[in-house]
């Protein structure tokens, strides 16, 4: 068997990102020549035409650091990602619903924008937060039980638990009872199956819990680098071999679910990873595997969660009828890189090394611009998609339930995934009409909107704070926006330059010409269609559905001060 080093292609030829299908056709060219030749087997039969479903979701994985997407401009070798694009089809138009976990994760899960619903009161810090929304939620999992599918969640959930405490009050450091289940886990929405944690690597509690129960005794303090936040951890818990545990558990749910599969009982896996978030942390097996240093290390490890997948799929007879998604929850985080210490702009560390993780994309997490929400997006259906082919049309994350409920014939009442639609289609004919025209996507303090080639971003700036990166920053950008504008903004003159920002991005990926001061009739265009939607319950067609929250203010981030005095009411 010939290896592919991604360190050759990465230097193979310049790259115009106006130009990035070109750029990509060279790309799988130097593929093919650093291979041997390939004789077209006759295609297997399978033994069920339902196909098995693995959705893999990396965290903070930038677009850049997808070798098959920042090209020249990645210097990390991703072999599993690049396998999956030389066998299947990657999107470059994919999005997040958001620029930072939760809502992105959320959004995944239920097929709606997270903004219409409401979550539990009672959240404690970190990985204590309570339910982002509640168990009778439609979710996923639901679909695809309906659909005859043993489903599984492995990995990092996100997304709250109710935990039982020992004096009544939030769930908190020093009063979870760790001896009792947790409820509004993954198996109360769904899921057959859980291996989880509860937040980010780098948020505590560090401890596993399987279908709902914690695992092992907490009973130690520990913080991990970046951010070092202290607090219960397991006995025997690390952070490097968190990867190396959550394969092990892929693999062995493959494994349990093999011999079902192949007699017409398929399976969903939702692998959620932890990495390459922060604490950057690579297992002494993966470290020094790269020319980048550890964060190149560790999106390396990240790669090879595809890599182990990929390997237990061929191994039980299953990567003919199953379909492999891989992706990201938002774009890189502006203070990781080979400064293990959470840094203002350790990302720049990266670039000088010519390793770009938002590859040639403006903007970092929690920013509305297109770094912080632009995604890698593979998928690999042999009986379906062309090997090595690209979409570029449209697509966020909220579409997977759409999506899967197409590819399991399933039947999704008005009232489901009001806000997903199906990417099917352009799996057979990735250069056919757009599935979807418009996508809203949360920053962290401003919101943007898409409308074909049209992008509008609700704010001056990046629509984030800038503690660790991204620049303009909110303060500085609101300042300099109504000193441009020559007085105190009133609430109705907040849709006027140089308040928001409107890109083509046809024209314009990197965000560097702002037209709202010449096409203000399409700013409003947008504008209008975003509450239309928020007011409908819905983006899709349908009847009205109504929303958890009632109110969305697409203001309510603006620095205090902002506003004339007769619009701060």
């Amino acid at each position: 068997m010939c290896t592919i080093n991604d360190k050759h292609f990465a230097k193979s030829a310049p790259h115009d990102p106006r130009d990035d299908n070109m750029t990509y056709t060279r790309f799988i060219a130097v593929i093919t020549c650093l291979t041997m030749p390939t004789v077209i087997a006759p295609a297997i039969k399978a033994d069920t035409d339902r196909p098995n479903i693995i959705y893999i979701m990396a965290d903070d994985l930038g677009y850049g650091d997808a070798a098959p997407f920042g090209l020249e401009r990645s210097k990390v070798p991703t072999p599993g990602m690049t396998q999956l694009a030389k066998e299947g089809m990657r999107f470059t138009d994919a999005h997040s619903i958001a620029s930072v976990c939760v809502p992105s994760r959320l959004a995944i899960m239920t097929g709606r924008y997270p903004w219409r619903i409401e979550g539990q009161s009672g959240s404690g810090p970190w990985g204590f937060i309570a339910p982002r929304f509640t168990p009778g939620h439609h979710t996923l999992a639901h679909l695809l039980n309906d659909a005859g599918y043993q489903t599984g969640y492995i990995g990092k959930w996100h997304l709250g638990l109710k935990m039982v405490t020992t004096d009544g009050k939030t769930q908190t450091i020093g009063n979870v009872d760790y001896a009792k289940p947790v409820k509004a886990g993954p198996n109360d929405h769904g899921f057959d199956y859980s291996f989880i944690l509860p937040g980010s690597l780098d948020m505590y509690p560090y401890v596993y819990l399987r279908n709902q129960s914690f695992l092992g005794r907490v009973n130690k303090q520990r913080g991990w680098s970046a951010f070092n936040r202290v607090g219960p951890t397991e006995e025997q818990f690390e952070d490097y071999e968190v990867l190396q545990t959550f394969r092990g558990e892929v693999n062995q749910f493959i494994a349990r679910n093999a011999k079902a599969a192949k007699s017409g009982n398929p399976f969903f896996l939702y692998f959620a990873l932890t990495s390459p978030h922060t604490p950057t942390s690579p297992h002494p097996d993966f470290q020094g595997k790269t020319d980048i240093g550890v964060y190149g290390d560790f999106v390396y490890e990240t790669d090879h969660c595809i890599v182990s997948t990929l390997n237990a799929l061929k191994k039980h007879g299953l990567d003919h009828n199953t379909i492999v998604i891989f992706t990201s929850d938002h774009g890189p985080a502006p203070y990781a890189g080979n400064i293990l210490k959470a840094t203002y702009d350790n990302v720049k560390g990266l670039e000088a090394q010519g390793h770009y993780p938002a590859g040639p994309l403006r903007g970092y997490k929690f920013s509305v611009y297109e770094g912080g929400t632009r995604i890698p997006f593979l998928i690999k259906w042999p009986k379906q998609i062309k090997p090595g082919t690209t979409c570029d049309r449209l697509i966020g994350l909220n579409d997977l339930l759409a999506t899967v409920a197409d590819i399991t014939d399933s039947e999704l009442s008005t009232d489901q995934a009001v806000d997903s639609i199906s990417y099917l289609p352009l799996l057979s004919n990735p250069q056919g009409d757009a599935i979807r025209t418009n996508l809203q996507i949360q920053g962290t303090h401003g919101w943007a909107y898409r409308m074909g080639d049209w992008k509008l971003c609700l704010c001056p700036g990046s629509g984030a704070v800038g503690v660790y990166g991204n620049v303009p920053k909110q303060m500085d950008a609101w300042a300099a926006a109504v000193n441009e504008f020559g007085k105190q903004p009133t609430r109705d003159q907040l849709l006027e330059a140089p308040f928001v920002q409107l890109f083509n991005l046809k024209d314009d990926l990197e965000e560097q010409h702002d037209l709202a001061l010449k096409h203000p009739e399409i700013v409003q265009k947008m504008y209008a269609l975003m509450n239309t939607q928020f007011a409908n319950g819905r983006s899709t067609p349908g009847p009205q559905q109504e929303n958890d929250r009632k109110n969305l203010n697409y203001w309510s981030r603006i620095p205090p001060g902002t506003l004339a005095k007769e619009s701060n009411n």
